[in-house]
């Protein structure tokens, strides 16, 4: 990816010119020379390589110096890890030791309009759509072919992806598809519906098909995909349930070239595991990951991303050279809430209750010196089952191209096709049409790799479906989305340890379903009204 430099300037979702009033600030395209890199097709796809970067890194020089965004630490501000504890952290996939402030705010749902993370995180997206409409912009400036077409359009589906997930956390923003000095109206989540929803119908016939671009960029399944997690959760955004459409699209991603991964490379009876090793992009799993962050140990360095996933999930007594890296953070680790969900495959337990094998292969956690229940968050690793997902190493039990140990070769999904069986599964069985055998089948297709024992028709239940994607899809960044769509996210209806901040968890108010607008917007930008709520 061509490294180019920008200066700091403001979010094109806050738009002010007064910068100094901003503690963060991400950087805005429109300021390097346009002739230069929109001279040529060649240019231009360099260009967007920064599109996807803007997701994937976090500043100019690798993984720390001349940041994207101020104000938060340049590591703990790229996007992925945001996602993780936005999505994962407030639920109860995860709880974490660290204290940096806004930190613990997430787990116990105790966050506030100030908060380092989300407002980091708002920022983050407000730059990938500041990107993005500048690419869209000027690559309109180089002559038609199919492929500034498919540039085109790549564009436009990441900047749909950005306001899917601005629209999914923070609700009302303002939606701005062109660059201007305005400072710009608070348009409605269902307006951001209708645009995101829009945005990709309009592009899934310009994409290249399913698996007919390059490693690592997006293609007509990516649009189709996006589209069947917007309808599902569209009751939610809109007030009005398409799952009818959800199974719709889902079925499209189905009946592609896109496999699941069951090749198993390294011998250990399932291919599951495979989908996040440092050799994902080769070993079978890129047939699997329909959108993705790509990472390099070497070249494309950062402290978020899977470098992140791996770190610091690592404490305890657990051997750090084993999972490809040089030592552990300490830091991550999951509640009882999602052990509870594998429960029913333990096939053994040690004299202390501790599960010795599973009989779901899925259910990956490291329970060695690590408690069950967890007695207190602040700083005790051991307390709650550590959860090493992510492993830095290939098949062969080699480690990254990092001979240092520092950094990972693991691509991330955001989209893989597991989770597209998974709606089409739910979207079934909520009404959405669709055939009840092809959803059990596919349901059984993922319980198959994981060595868990098949269901039946009558088993497919909409709980079931929740419960199989906490299963298959924990720590992938959707787990508050997908409470949040079964109404157990805020209620009393689901709890797990410190949820609301107790031991044993609360509900808390329901405003808290989404983040608040941060301070410094609104500050800016007297057109925005805050969540309600904050």
């Amino acid at each position: 990816m061509k490294k180019f430099i920008y200066s700091i300037v403001i979010s094109i979702l806050a738009l002010s010119s007064c910068t100094d009033d901003l503690d963060q600030a991400p950087t805005d395209p429109d300021l390097f020379t346009e002739i230069d890199v929109y001279s040529t097709e060649a240019e231009a796809k360099s260009a967007l390589a920064k599109l996807y970067a803007g997701l994937a890194l976090t500043g100019q020089q690798g993984p720390a110096g001349q940041a994207d965004i101020q104000g938060i630490d340049e590591g703990f501000s790229q996007f992925s890890r945001m996602l993780f504890n936005l999505n994962e952290l407030t639920t109860d996939h995860a709880v974490v030791g660290w204290g940096d402030p806004g930190l613990p705010n997430l787990h116990t749902m105790t966050w506030g309009s100030g908060n380092d993370f989300t407002t980091a995180m708002y920022y983050r997206l407000a730059q990938e759509v500041t990107f993005t409409n500048s690419f869209i912009s000027n690559v309109g400036n180089l002559p038609e072919s199919t492929e500034v077409d498919s540039y085109r359009a790549e564009a436009r589906f990441l900047r749909a992806y950005a306001y899917y997930n601005l629209m999914d956390l923070f609700a009302d923003v303002p939606l701005v598809t062109e660059i201007t000095t305005a400072l710009p109206e608070q348009a409605s989540r269902n307006d951001i519906f209708t645009f995101v929803e829009t945005e990709l119908l309009e592009i899934q016939d310009q994409l290249l098909p399913a698996q007919s671009n390059e490693y690592g960029r997006v293609d007509q399944a990516a649009a189709w995909a996006l589209l069947s997690r917007l309808y599902l959760n569209a009751e939610v955004y809109t007030g009005t349930a398409m799952y009818d459409k959800a199974v719709e699209f889902a079925g499209k991603v189905v009946n592609t070239s896109y496999s699941i991964n069951t090749t198993d490379g390294n011998g250990n009876g399932s291919g599951y595991d495979e989908l996040f090793l440092a050799d994902n992009d080769t070993n079978g799993a890129q047939n699997e990951n329909i959108f993705l962050l790509a990472f390099d140990g070497n070249n494309s360095q950062t402290y978020g991303g899977t470098t992140f996933l791996v770190h610091a999930t690592i404490g305890g007594s657990m051997d750090a050279e084993a999972y490809g890296v040089n030592g552990g953070w300490a830091g991550y680790r999951t509640t009882k809430g999602l052990v509870e969900k594998f429960d029913n495959s333990v096939t053994n337990r040690d004299d202390a209750g501790d599960p010795i094998e599973w009989a779901d292969e899925r259910a990956q956690f490291y329970t060695d010196g690590q408690e069950y229940e967890i007695a207190t968050i602040a700083n005790t690793f051991t307390d709650g089952y550590a959860l090493p997902k992510f492993k830095n190493v290939d098949v062969d039990g080699n480690p990254g191209s990092d001979t240092a140990g520092d950094f990972s070769d693991i691509d991330l999904p955001l989209i893989r096709l597991a989770e597209i069986y998974l709606n089409y599964a739910e979207g079934v069985v909520k009404g959405g049409g669709g055939d009840l055998g092809t959803a059990v089948d596919l349901v059984n297709e993922l319980r198959d790799r994981a060595g868990a024992t098949r269901i039946t028709s009558g088993q497919l239940t909409a709980q079931f479906v929740l419960d199989e994607r906490s299963r298959e899809l924990h720590w992938e960044g959707l787990r508050r989305t997908d409470l949040i769509r079964y109404g157990q996210f805020t209620s009393g209806t689901y709890l797990w340890p410190f949820k609301g901040g107790t031991s044993n968890g609360r509900a808390v108010d329901s405003f808290r379903n989404i983040f608040p607008l941060p301070d410094n917007v609104l500050l800016i930008n007297k057109n925005l009204v805050q969540n309600p709520g904050y």
